[in-house]
């Protein structure tokens, strides 16, 4: 099927005009085709934006419309203006004013709304996993380290700037490129990775997507070391019922494993864009990866429910191609290439962890 055609399937889709049996099938479809339902996510964004657009347009005019009508009636009454300007701001700066307020309010309620039918989750009920810092505790936490390996290590964090929060990235190309979630960098200056020998790497922010909570992350730091092969794969297909699973990240300043299940193939309240995975994570593991027993990345934790325990909600890894997409069409990171084999099947799991571990990294925020 042709992206026109596709398309317009999705909007008829969207908009209910199928029969019970064409709907049937392109349910069947949607369920096969994770592209063709992160389109129907996207494209269901897109026109509850156009609408509220054209609402706003619609009522803009009959303010208009209502204005002038009492201005002729002499309801409203205005002093010729002196100058031309100020006669139409005199005579417009009702509506004007009228319009703009109603602007404002419906970029925030679009902007809302928009976050809260891609995410499908309320403050109230999810948590995000990304961690708070003390002002004091990364100084505290480094001195502990040099004094540990009598070293003195190069601190790559800006002056006298405390972290504003913190969560997990791994790579997904060995020159340096690492995925985490949009929430764990968002609104910071300045982002600083470390691994499980608590070195540290400055890294800049090349892509953020807020509608599926992904940023992508490039090691701008001599220091850094790139990987030749990594020993993970990312996943386009999610993980079945009941399989188990495993987690790497950081809630502490060491590296932290974990091992659950997959218990729903969507996220919170039906949201297809993550899974639901029975695991324990906390503040810091937002980021992280969630492999399947083969070492593929099936997904990245991202929030869990507060009124539930082990109830973890992760975006699933083939979100992480769309994103991808996106930054290759920049000239400038067109090398960027996604792993697509593992050399981890058939492992024990500490062999896997030992190989997976230098892979996965604590993200600080500034």
């Amino acid at each position: 099927m042709d992206k026109v055609k596709l398309l317009d399937t999705v909007e008829r889709f969207l908009r209910n005009e199928m029969s019970p049996e064409e709907k049937y099938h392109f349910e069947e479809m949607r369920s096969n085709d994770p592209d063709i339902d992160l389109l129907v996510v996207e494209h269901s964004a897109f026109l509850y934006q156009i609408g509220k657009y054209n609402d706003t347009r619609n009522f803009r005019a009959a303010l208009h419309e209502v204005h002038n009508h009492l201005t002729d009636q002499g309801i409203i009454k205005e002093a010729p203006p002196k100058a031309l300007v100020r006669q139409l701001w005199k005579k417009h700066k009702r509506v004007m004013a009228v319009a703009a307020s109603i602007a404002g309010i419906t970029t925030l309620l679009i902007a809302g709304m928009v976050s809260y039918y891609s995410r499908k989750a309320s403050t109230a009920e999810l948590q995000q996993l990304s961690k708070k810092f003390e002002n004091t505790e990364r100084r505290v936490n480094a001195l502990s380290a040099q004094v540990a390996s009598e070293k003195i290590t190069v601190d790559k964090a800006p002056t006298n700037i405390p972290i504003k929060s913190g969560g997990t990235g791994f790579l997904i190309d060995g020159k340096g490129y690492l995925v985490t979630n949009a929430h764990v960098v968002e609104g910071s200056s300045t982002v600083v990775i470390q691994n499980n020998r608590r070195q540290e790497f400055r890294a800049t922010i090349i892509h953020i997507s807020h509608l599926n909570d992904i940023a992508i992350l490039k090691i701008e730091d001599a220091d850094f070391k790139p990987i030749n092969v990594l020993p993970y794969s990312i996943k386009k297909i999610g993980a079945e019922l009941g399989e188990p699973l495993f987690t790497l990240g950081f809630p502490r300043e060491e590296i932290v494993y974990n091992e659950g299940y997959m218990s729903a193939k969507t996220g919170f309240n039906g949201d297809t864009l993550t899974c639901q995975i029975g695991v324990s994570a906390n503040p810091g593991n937002s980021g992280g990866p969630v492999f399947n027993k083969n070492g593929e990345v099936i997904a990245i934790i991202n929030t869990r429910q507060t009124q539930a325990e082990g109830v973890v909600f992760a975006i699933n890894a083939r979100n992480i191609y769309s994103s991808v997409d996106s930054v290759m069409k920049d000239s400038s990171t067109n090398t960027l290439k996604l792993p697509v084999t593992t050399s981890l099947k058939g492992m024990d799991r500490v062999q896997q962890i030992r190989k997976i571990e230098d892979c996965v990294y604590m993200v600080k925020s500034y």
